[in-house]
């Protein structure tokens, strides 16, 4: 099967085609260090091509969410080495994911006193978890200022860093599902009349100067990743045409030589529409079950296929894969709870 045969790319090759998806598992501490039992839960699937973590702050103000991880502070970044030598103790690959929650955010989960940010001053419709406090709504942003827009970029500069000292293969921009970098493409949250909104050139550019900062970070564009969502309006994000918004992002990042781009496909078609503007790697991910993966891959419309849920219940979902076998269910209730129940305890076949 096309599923099972290595990807190699100039500084950038899998063993397989399958890819674990970033995914929030809100298991980190208040200050966002991830658990020892971290290492078992990555480890044990390190048998796919590559891993790629849950979203991952660059710094207190890019967090958002309760129990969620940074790689900011020393704590944080030798909590995440025990992590990548879980993974490559197996020969597996990891990508850290870098996210920044922008807009997304409440105070009963941060560290500091301070709003949170986005290209303009919209509180994000709907409600979020908050450990102290239950489900509150998303708290008021304020607007970044031209100025500070550079420190935002730097920070993801040494994130980037931080994640080669913590022994990953690279990192992977988490430019989706309504995030800072998503934001600031989305022309319903980026009202900006500066060079950073309006338009499309100028609302990609923050995404463009962080993959610049990121590979700068990093020292090589073949350990960099972005993952985009066009056409998902998670977290309130709205744009008035995504697939166009995207491949104009697409067409200005195939310059840089990254990994890959990474599309979470939402029913509107944009992960072929940028397949056919973009000549670099593509993973797509979106619900695929093993026979659709394979179709897609011998199709030539994807070059990987990201596994999100499939993967969080079977550690062994390679193997699973390859002997057709049936696959875990997963526990829904137990996605964002702490400990390690719905994390490390999920069977593997014999």
């Amino acid at each position: 099967m096309k599923l099972f045969e290595p990807l190699s790319r100039p500084g950038f090759q899998l063993a397989n085609r399958i890819v674990m998806a970033p995914m929030t598992r809100s298991r980190s501490d208040a200050a966002a260090v991830v658990p020892a039992y971290a290492a078992d839960y990555y480890g044990s699937r390190a048998d796919g091509g590559l891993l790629i973590t849950e979203g991952t702050g660059t710094s207190a103000m890019a967090i958002g969410y309760a129990r969620t991880p940074g790689i900011y502070t020393e704590a944080q970044i030798d909590a995440w080495r025990g992590v990548t030598a879980a993974v490559h103790q197996r020969g597996g690959r990891i990508f850290l994911q870098l996210m920044h929650v922008g807009r997304i955010a409440h105070a009963a989960n941060r560290t500091i006193p301070d709003p949170p940010v986005a290209p303009s001053p919209i509180r994000a419709k709907g409600q979020m978890w908050t450990d102290a406090q239950g489900m509150q709504p998303n708290d008021e942003p304020r607007a970044l200022e031209l100025s500070e827009i550079p420190g935002v970029i730097d920070e993801f500069a040494a994130a980037a860093r931080n994640a080669m000292s913590a022994g990953f293969d690279g990192v992977e921009l988490h430019a989706a599902s309504g995030y800072l970098p998503n934001q600031f493409l989305a022309t319903g949250s980026n009202q900006r009349s500066d060079a950073y909104g309006g338009p499309v050139a100028n609302r990609v550019r923050f995404v463009v100067e962080a993959l610049e900062a990121m590979i700068t970070g990093v020292g090589s564009a073949s350990r960099v990743g972005i993952k985009v969502s066009p056409g998902m309006q998670f977290n309130d994000i709205q744009d008035e045409d995504p697939v166009a918004t995207h491949v104009a992002l697409a067409q200005a990042i195939e310059p840089l030589g990254l990994a890959y781009v990474h599309v979470m496909r939402a029913g509107i078609g944009a992960e072929n529409a940028l397949r056919d503007a973009y000549r670099g790697t593509m993973l797509v991910g979106g619900g695929f079950s093993r026979d659709e993966a394979e179709a897609v891959i011998a199709a030539g419309r994807a070059d990987a296929i990201v596994f999100g849920t499939a993967y969080l219940a079977n550690p062994d979902l390679v193997s699973r894969f390859r002997k057709g076998a049936a696959l875990n269910a997963p526990d829904k209730a137990t996605f964002y709870t702490p400990g390690t129940k719905g994390y490390t305890d999920y069977p593997v076949l014999s």
